[in-house]
C-alpha cells in the first residue's frame, strides 16, 4: 500500500480513476459506481429516499476498512472520530474532536470517492451518514484543509456543471431556491425578510436591527437624496427598496425574477403607502430601463454568472447618469474557483461567488471608477448563525411543511455556510463605483459612521490653471 505522501498527492481525476477500478475488481454493491455514471433521474430517485437510514446489517469486510482508510489519508487530518457501519472507531485525534462520522453503509463510502462534496451532502441529508456533535465545527475543519493559495482538493470539474445563467435558466434556478414559499422564510429571516449579511457595527445588537444598520449603511455610500432616482437589480422581498423611498423620498424601479417575491413586495409598498415610489418589476436584470442616480444590487450577482458581467456592465452603463453611484454587495472569493458542487446541485442552482478579479470585468470595459471596496466577511458569519439558530427553533415547522430529509439538507446549508465565512473561503464585498469623470464624491469616509451628518463633498476646480479641492461648506474641509 503506498504510504501517506503517496496518498496527499493523488490529483483528483487519477485518484477517482483507480478508485472505480478497484472498486468494479472487487464486486461491490454496485451502487457506488453505478451513481457516478447514471442519469440525472436516477440520481434523483435515490436522493429522494428520506428516511433516516440505520446500519445495512452487513458486515465490515478488510477490504471496507482498508478502504475508508484511504479516503481519510486523502481527505487529510480532521479532528473528528470516523466509523463505519458497525460503529467501531478508525481514527484517533491529536486533538479533541469535533464531531463524531457515522458512514451507514457500503455504498455511501464509495460515492465519497467519486465526489466527496456532493456524495456527503446528499448521504447527510438522507441520514446515510450521521454527525454526532458540532456540526459547524466540523464543516470548519473540512473547510481549513485547504492552505490559502492552494487549489481547492475537492474542486468540481466543470462539465459537471448543468444550471446556467441564459434568461431561461436563470428563471429556473431562482424559483428552486427562492420560491420556496413566504412562509418558510418567515419562519427564520428577520421581520422584514431580508436574505443577505446584515451589519452589526455594535455588540449584542439583534439581527433585526442589524439588518437595517444594513439597509441604512447601504443609502449612506449611495449618498441618496430626496427626489433622486435608483434601480436596484434583484431586490428580494423589497426591504431595501422599500427603506429607501421611505427614509430618503428617492424613487426606486426594482427588478427581481422571483414571482412569490415579487407579489409579497407590491403587497407591502400598497400597505405601507409607498407603491407610488417604487415600482416592482418581474424582469430580468438583462431587461433594466430607463435612467437613474443610483445602481444598487445586493445578493445578485452571485447569480448572474460570470461569463455575463461584461453585459451587466454594459446594462449599468446605459442607465447610470453621469454623476450617479453604484454598489454591489456579494458574495466572493479571494481567488477564483467555482461553488462547491452540493450546494449549487441542492440549494442554489447556478451560484457563483466571484473574486473581485472576475468582478472587474464588470467595470473595467466602460471605464468604471472603484470608490470604495469593504469585506463584511464575519458580519456575514454572525447573520448566518443568526438564522440557523432560528431554523433550528423552527424546525418541526418546517419538517410539517418540507420533510426530514429537507430539515438535514438546509442545516447543513446554514452550517457549512456559517464555517466558510468563519474560515475565509467566501467572503462579502460591497463594492462603489461610479463613472470615471465623477469629481463629486465624498472626501472621507466620515459620513459613513457619524450620526446625522451630511455628505462631505469635494470637487476639483481649476484655479489659476490648476487643479485644486474645493469643498461645498467650508465646514466640511477637513
Amino acid at each position: 500500500m503506498p504510504g501517506r505522501k503517496m496518498h496527499l498527492q493523488f490529483q483528483q481525476t487519477r485518484f477517482e480513476r483507480w478508485c472505480r477500478l478497484g472498486c468494479r475488481s472487487l464486486s461491490w454493491t454496485g451502487k457506488a459506481i453505478s451513481m457516478a455514471t447514471a442519469n440525472d433521474a436516477t440520481k434523483q430517485q435515490d436522493f429522494d429516499n428520506v428516511k433516516q437510514v440505520p446500519s445495512n446489517g452487513s458486515r465490515v469486510t478488510r477490504f471496507d476498512r482498508w478502504v475508508a482508510r484511504v479516503l481519510l489519508r486523502w481527505i487529510g487530518d480532521l479532528p473528528i472520530h470516523f466509523a463505519l457501519w458497525d460503529e467501531v472507531p478508525m481514527t484517533i485525534c491529536r486533538e479533541t474532536p469535533v464531531a463524531s462520522v457515522i458512514i451507514r453503509d457500503r455504498s455511501t463510502l464509495g460515492k465519497l470517492f467519486l465526489d466527496p462534496c456532493l456524495h456527503f451532502g446528499d448521504g447527510y441529508s438522507n441520514g446515510r451518514i450521521e454527525v454526532k456533535g458540532d456540526l459547524v465545527k466540523l464543516c470548519r475543519a473540512i473547510e481549513l484543509l485547504e492552505s490559502p493559495g492552494e487549489t481547492p482538493r475537492f474542486q468540481p470539474k466543470d462539465w459537471l456543471r448543468k444550471h446556467r445563467n441564459s434568461l431561461n435558466g436563470s428563471k429556473w434556478n431562482i424559483r428552486q431556491h427562492y420560491d420556496l414559499g413566504n412562509d418558510f422564510y418567515r419562519l427564520w429571516l428577520d421581520r422584514e425578510l431580508v436574505y443577505t449579511c446584515a451589519y452589526f457595527p455594535r455588540n449584542g445588537m439583534s439581527l433585526e436591527e442589524a439588518q437595517t444598520a444594513k439597509l441604512e449603511h447601504i443609502c449612506r455610500k449611495l449618498q441618496l437624496k430626496p427626489g433622486q432616482t435608483v434601480i436596484e437589480a434583484g431586490c428580494g422581498w423589497g426591504a431595501l427598496s422599500l427603506y429607501m423611498a421611505r427614509r430618503y423620498g428617492v424613487k426606486v424601479s426594482a427588478y427581481n425574477i422571483s414571482h412569490e417575491q415579487i407579489v409579497y413586495a407590491r403587497d407591502r409598498a400598497r400597505e405601507e403607502g409607498l407603491a407610488d415610489k417604487v415600482e416592482f418589476i418581474e424582469k430580468d436584470w438583462r431587461h433594466i430601463a430607463g435612467n437613474c442616480d443610483a445602481f444598487v444590487s445586493v445578493g445578485m450577482l452571485e447569480h448572474v454568472g460570470i461569463e455575463n458581467y461584461r453585459l451587466l456592465g454594459e446594462v449599468i452603463n446605459r442607465c447610470l447618469n453621469e454623476k450617479g453611484v453604484g454598489l454591489i454587495h456579494t458574495i466572493g472569493r479571494n481567488a477564483p474557483a467555482p461553488l462547491n458542487r452540493w450546494t449549487e446541485e441542492r440549494i442554489f442552482p447556478g451560484a457563483n461567488p466571484p473574486s473581485l478579479r472576475e468582478m472587474m470585468s464588470i467595470f473595467e470595459p466602460r471605464e468604471f471608477s472603484i470608490l470604495d471596496v469593504e469585506n463584511l466577511r464575519l458580519h456575514y458569519a454572525e447573520t448566518l448563525r443568526h438564522w440557523l439558530l432560528r431554523f433550528e427553533e423552527h424546525r418541526d415547522q418546517v419538517g410539517k411543511m418540507f420533510d426530514e430529509r429537507f430539515i438535514r439538507m438546509w442545516r447543513l446549508y446554514l452550517s457549512g455556510s456559517v464555517a466558510s465565512f468563519q474560515a475565509g473561503t467566501l467572503q462579502l464585498f460591497q463594492v462603489v463605483f461610479c463613472r470615471a469623470r465623477n469629481n463629486s464624491i465624498p472626501w472621507s469616509r466620515d459620513y459613513l459612521y457619524e450620526e446625522n451628518t451630511p455628505v462631505p463633498y469635494a470637487a476639483i476646480k481649476e484655479v489659476d490653471g490648476y487643479p485644486h479641492v474645493v469643498f461645498k461648506n467650508e465646514e466640511d474641509r477637513p
